[in-house]
């Protein structure tokens, strides 16, 4: 993608209606930015190596942890920092953004038929 390139995030959004299935619509200093639609929960996971950054752009968002839970809504950011254990619960639905080094796996090393691993470009 040109540098110049400008990005709307309702349109990449449209372009697709799968969930807990992040879409790359952009990548910078060895970091991808990602859109993703989510909806349940997906699982237990963490990345050891990698802090991910989950934005709200749409519904709410419940990141559980082992030792607590961050509540997000529309607007809000929270970044999971690396080897921590996280749950991402979206209960009545949730557009995100990602932002998240290059490398970092979807479900880290917890491997399950809903881990994508090869992300699409839109």
């Amino acid at each position: 993608m040109s540098g110049d390139a400008v990005v709307n995030l309702k349109d990449k959004l449209d372009l697709f209606t799968e969930t807990w299935t992040p879409k790359i619509i952009g990548e910078l200093n060895g970091q991808q930015v990602k859109l993703a639609k989510l909806d349940g929960e997906l699982m237990w996971h963490a990345h050891a190596e990698e802090d991910e950054l989950f934005l709200v752009l749409d519904g709410e968002l419940t990141i559980q942890m082992r030792d607590r839970e961050v509540h997000l809504k529309k607007g809000e950011m929270y970044i999971v920092p690396r080897g921590v254990e996280h749950n991402p619960v979206a209960s009545s639905g949730a557009s995100v953004l990602l932002f998240e080094p290059a490398q970092t796996k979807h479900t880290g090393e917890h491997i399950t038929e809903r881990t994508v691993v090869d992300q699409q470009r839109i």
